[in-house]
């Protein structure tokens, strides 16, 4: 994955938790016997300590522990009540990281309401800030990004209660060395915050059956298969080992923005699409200097070696039969397919969401007249040369891009395990690799793609979907995204898939029509 301004960020904010003080049953029980004294003082500073451990061994949710703050950005104050520090499950790997932040506008406990919402009626929004499969430190409202204020910023604004989890990611190790953030630790996290909102309902702010979790890149990934994986039996060993709350993990709707997800699956669809595209062109991000806030971008460029190319297209010809085999259709009930060629009604598909999202920029009064490979007649964009567009997007990773042959990429530290730090993720990479690298469980790799629970049973899948992935968004393939919204939308589940119209690797650039979609499935107009 491509290590870009947004994962730099996430990466940098992991550091900058793993400084804070650790909080837990070690350090309530410190208190205890701080504070306790003798006599009566003493019977009541134990009564309630003991009560404080009670609650955390029970993840009950205390409504009075908060601050009331405001901070202001973009013109605009926020006044809100913080409920922070909340451990959600009893046996965590990293006491620092899972751990849970609740905030809510503090209007709803004036007795106000936010449009239609109250303090139980409004959506509980779920973001996590995942980027690279790194660790996803609790999202704070207001903070800032490179300049752009965070979703939860807007979210409080716009009335909804935010819960904002601490997500475990690849690099974190325990104090034996031991890899504790490889796959399927993020998604069992969120799992388990989940679990801790279902199991305080009617204590916890919000609607717990209105929870909508957001995400980006990886984030997007982990929010797909959040809304796809609720309840199921694949996970339940993980989250008992980790001590989750006795309750459900089924979420209500889930926003993807550039999911890279379906990894095994991933490297033939890149290979469909840039097939023939030798050279690649990227960046390299750099840390800061000293004395320096933000990195540096190092342009990155190359040509593909030859034995690249003969994996690049040996991929690809794997990819029809997958593709295939997943027996898509279009909204009127047309299969998607694809001949041995990679041509067929699959790729047609994709590129007339292209030319939608072109569309849709040209009405706003864009000019794309410089776009050769759009035709556009009379106002109208009326076809795609893909192969031309594919020319434009440029290719960004050489093959395979996802489980390298080198064992170089962030997937396959994702893929590690407790004495591992990266495993090959497919039998493709794992028979070529030059590096004799080990192979990651099949039930592990399952476990991580939302692709084999879609038609599962039993999974209890979110109700509602939105999928981004920008036109000009190369860290994967446009193929991921169609494929998971076809699906998803296959088995009767609503669907909100776009292309947007000159968009990279990025994520809640739209917060607006977010926040629209949000409402309209929540009541909330």
């Amino acid at each position: 994955m491509n290590f870009g301004r947004k994962n730099w960020y996430t990466y940098a904010r992991r550091f900058n938790m793993k400084n804070q003080l650790v909080t837990g049953l070690s350090s309530l029980l410190a208190a205890a016997c701080l504070f306790a004294c003798g006599g009566d003082q003493k019977q009541e500073s134990q009564a309630k300590e003991g009560e404080a451990l009670s609650q955390v061994q029970q993840l009950v949710f205390d409504a009075s522990k908060f601050t009331v703050e405001t901070v202001e950005r973009d013109g605009k104050t926020l006044t809100y009540r913080a409920f922070e520090d909340i451990p959600y499950v009893l046996h965590p790997a990293d006491s620092a990281m899972q751990k849970l932040n609740i905030y809510v506008p503090e209007a709803y406990y004036e007795g106000k309401k936010i449009g239609n919402y109250d303090l139980h009626s409004a959506p509980i929004f779920l973001p996590n800030s995942v980027g690279g499969y790194l660790p996803g430190p609790r999202e704070k409202p207001g903070q800032m990004s490179f300049g752009k204020v965070n979703a939860t910023f807007y979210a409080l604004l716009h009335g909804y209660v935010v819960a904002a989890p601490g997500v475990r990611g690849r690099g974190m190790k325990n104090a034996s060395g031991e890899n504790v953030g490889a796959a399927p630790a993020a998604i069992c996290d969120l799992k388990a915050a989940v679990r801790f909102l279902r199991a305080n309902a009617g204590k916890v702010p919000g609607d717990v059956e209105k929870i909508v979790s957001n995400g980006t890149s990886a984030g997007g990934a982990l929010s797909a298969l959040l809304g796809t994986t609720g309840n199921h039996k694949d996970y339940e060993a993980e989250l008992e080992k980790m001590g989750a709350a006795n309750a459900g993990d089924e979420i209500f709707a889930a926003s993807c923005y550039c999911p890279i997800t379906n990894l095994d699956h991933g490297d033939m669809a890149y290979e469909w699409e840039f097939n023939g595209q030798n050279d690649f062109h990227r960046t390299r991000l750099e840390p800061p200097a000293e004395g320096e806030t933000e990195p540096k971008f190092i342009p990155v460029s190359g040509t593909m070696s030859e034995e690249r190319q003969a994996l690049s297209a040996e991929l690809k010809r794997a990819f029809p039969a997958y593709l295939n085999s997943l027996n898509l259709k279009d909204e009127a009930g047309n299969p998607l397919t694809l001949d041995e060629g990679g041509d067929g009604s699959f790729k047609d598909f994709v590129g007339k969401v292209v030319m939608a999202s072109a569309q849709r920029q040209l009405e706003r009064g864009e000019d794309l007249s410089g776009m050769k490979w759009l035709t556009i007649e009379n106002g109208k964009v009326s076809g795609i040369d893909f192969a031309k567009y594919v020319e434009f997007r440029t290719r960004m990773k050489e093959a395979p891009a996802f489980d390298n042959i080198t064992l170089g990429t962030a997937e396959n530290e994702l893929f590690g395990n407790a004495g591992t730090e990266c495993r090959h993720f497919t039998e493709f990479s794992h028979a070529h690799s030059s590096v004799q690298g080990g192979l990651a469980e099949a039930e592990l790799v399952k476990m991580m793609n939302p692709m084999n629970y879609i038609q599962d049973p039993a999974a209890a899948k979110a109700k509602h979907f939105r999928v981004r992935h920008g036109t000009v968004d190369r860290d994967a393939s446009l193929a991921i995204s169609a494929m998971l919204a076809l699906k998803l939308g296959n088995e009767g589940l609503s669907v909100d898939f776009a292309y947007p119209w000159g968009v990279a690797h990025d994520g809640d650039y739209d917060l607006e029509e977010l926040f629209g979609w949000i409402d309209e499935i929540a009541g909330g107009n």
